[in-house]
């Protein structure tokens, strides 16, 4: 689909939905009229996470007529793209965006973000075949989840030899997994895909039967799933000192275990892949069916019955919602309240005319991953720094902080109607961004608000097979109990066994405290990479998509490194890794979700946030580009 043939009308229509900020530079870049780039309708770098980055509706009107014209011009002209812009051009369209101020800092990173025209800047810059010819190199990666897939992909590209093992019987990993009712992504998808491989999207946040239908064609597009095995658990992985390669334990799909070696490991297991069982009494009496939202159960009808969920999480606000119409009755048991974000467009299909333009100028989806990009790239990361002087850190931790969440009151409060009582009761009392903030577009409080459905903040006592026993002795009868209760998040690696230099197994050496180097490498434990690992969640700020391919580059151009030298394998040196990670825990502890004590997953059982990357998107990207081997002991 392209412009030649489309009708005024057609463009105008498509024209008048798009963002304004993305569609100009888009404009730019196809045509090669910078001209469109007018000073007047450049964004409010103070407004960036306004609605058209602060512009009034006369400029923006303005800027949809410029763009309006340039298009049909071009259209008319036989809509021959200009091609790649020049590097001049292409700092103009970049500073238009973001800020002059900016370009120097992140052009490189939204260049690679904007993958213009098509191109993969985080392609491996090196062959196998180049830098060690005749040489064999195999690598191993555990999980076909969405880094998985990437670290295959980008392996293979570099003409190393891999090998996949996923537990499940397909790719996808959480997208894979998690199959219940309402589960969606809450990252806009325009960022939450490869930088390399986009797509037009049906929703502006999609479900998980399009991210999981994604993430198949990826792994048939970029040939990884020839090398996969499904059905297969890794076991242990063993490095041998002498041979410097790791031997992987693994169990079949038919119960039966076998080894394999590799010179390195990649493991793509991520920190959402072990689902949390509630800690309460009696949990294993209950009568009827139930199960976690991780493990969602196809096969009981809900129709007609007394359900119970218990948490309030992520998850459960998404499922919970789902599945009242089906319920005769829905308890909702709720510990802590979740500060909820307001996403009028959360359940929305991208509109026909967006997805015409999309497709007709493909450079606007390009510009508008950049423009989303810059809007969260630190998005309310401000807003979580903990002022020291701030009086009381009950609340809020700085005056930022606290005027977001005077915001998020205003609206939590707008969305419930004529119930005072039950506002105080999904009203949090802690820091905004101190633990997960939900999307929301109003079907909370309208879903708590169903007279079929009851929210209890009265803490749970036990389980008995008829349902819960609440604390104040009342007995909730149910017919099926779901845990919305999250993840085993600070539980790297588990179950697996992880055996390193001189019989160091990872697990008794981390004894609860997961740390590495990037989130990727662990002293001792040489040619083992973590993605999604310690510290590398993003909070408020972006994809994490971003991270991962971030990681695979690193790790990718590190093996290079090492084939290129002629070493066997890279042990990160403690002292590097020991002094990354106290600059890590003390910015933590500068943060709403270090200083609050609120329950969270970004925390693990000692209170130490395990999880979280507390620093600037743009800080790893320069941390990770290159890998500097002197970080590291050579084998």
């Amino acid at each position: 689909m392209n412009l030649v043939g489309a009708s005024d009308d057609q463009l105008a229509a498509s024209v008048a939905q798009a963002d304004v900020v993305a569609l100009l530079p888009a404009v730019a870049h196809l045509t090669g009229d910078l001209g469109v780039l007018r000073e007047a309708l450049r964004p409010d770098p103070a407004q960036v996470l306004e609605p058209d980055g602060g512009l009034d509706a006369v400029r923006v009107a303005e800027a949809k007529a410029i763009a309006f014209e340039a298009l049909r011009a071009f259209r008319d002209a036989g809509a021959v793209p200009v091609g790649h812009p020049a590097p001049d051009d292409l700092a103009r369209m970049m500073g238009f965006v973001i800020g002059d101020a900016n370009v120097d800092d992140y052009l490189g990173v939204l260049t690679e973000e904007l993958a213009p025209d098509g191109d993969d800047l985080r392609a491996p810059s090196w062959n196998l075949d180049d830098v060690a010819p005749g040489a064999t190199v195999t690598v191993a990666v555990i999980g076909a989840g969405m880094s998985g897939l990437l670290a295959a992909h980008r392996l293979l590209q570099a003409g190393v030899s891999v090998v996949v093992f996923d537990k499940n019987d397909d790719v996808g990993g959480t997208w894979y997994e998690n199959s219940y009712p309402g589960c969606r992504v809450d990252v806009p998808n325009q960022l939450y895909s490869y930088s390399f491989a986009q797509q037009s999207w049906p929703q502006h946040f999609s479900t998980q039967a399009a991210l999981l239908g994604y993430f198949r064609s990826c792994a048939d597009d970029f040939g990884v799933r020839p090398h996969i095995r499904f059905g297969t658990e890794v076991l242990r992985c063993t490095f041998d000192d002498e041979r410097a390669v790791w031997t992987l334990d693994v169990r079949g799909p038919d119960g039966t275990e076998s080894s394999v070696e590799a010179q390195a490991v990649v493991s793509g297991v991520g920190q959402l892949n072990r689902p949390k069982a509630p800690d309460i009494p009696g949990l294993s009496s209950f009568a009827g069916p139930a199960f976690h939202s991780a493990r969602w159960r196809h096969d009981v009808d809900l129709a007609g019955k007394r359900i119970a969920v218990i948490g309030t999480g992520a998850s459960a606000m998404q499922l919970i919602p789902e599945i009242a119409d089906d319920a005769a009755h829905l308890d909702v048991y709720q510990r802590t309240p979740a500060w909820l974000v307001p996403s009028p467009d959360y359940h929305e299909d991208v509109s026909p005319e967006l997805r015409w333009l999309l497709d007709a100028v493909p450079t606007y989806g390009q510009w508008l991953r950049v423009w989303v990009f810059w809007r969260t790239h630190e998005g309310l990361l401000p807003a979580a720094i903990v002022d020291p002087s701030w009086p009381d850190r009950t609340e809020s931790v700085s005056e930022l902080n606290d005027f977001v969440r005077l915001v998020l009151e205003d609206y939590l409060r707008s969305t419930v109607i004529d119930d005072d009582e039950l506002a105080e009761r999904i009203l949090p009392h802690y820091p905004p961004i101190s633990k997960r903030v939900i999307r929301d577009n109003g079907i909370w409080a309208r879903t708590l608000q169903r007279d079929d459905v009851e929210l209890l903040t009265v803490g749970i006592d036990r389980i008995v097979p008829e349902g819960i026993v609440t604390t104040d002795g009342v007995l909730h009868e149910a017919d099926v109990l779901i845990y919305g209760t999250g993840f085993e998040a600070s539980k790297f690696l588990m179950p697996m066994q992880v055996v390193g230099r001189g019989g160091k197994d990872l697990h008794e050496w981390w004894d609860g405290e997961a740390r590495a180097y990037l989130g990727l490498t662990v002293p001792g434990f040489p040619n083992l990479f973590c993605l999604y690992g310690p510290n590398t969640n993003i909070v408020i700020n972006g994809s994490i998509i971003y991270f991962s391919e971030l990681e695979v580059r690193y790790l990718v151009e590190a093996i290079g490194l090492l084939v290129a030298g002629g070493h066997r394998a890279m042990d990160v040196r403690p002292e590097v890794h020991d002094e990354f990670n106290v600059a890590v825990d003390e910015a933590n502890r500068a943060m709403a979700w270090g200083v609050s004590s609120v329950n969270s997953w970004y925390k693990n059982d000692s209170g130490r946030v395990a999880q979280n990357w507390p620093f600037s998107l743009l800080e790893y990207w320069q941390r990770t580009r290159h890998p500097d081997l002197a970080d590291y002991e050579l084998l």
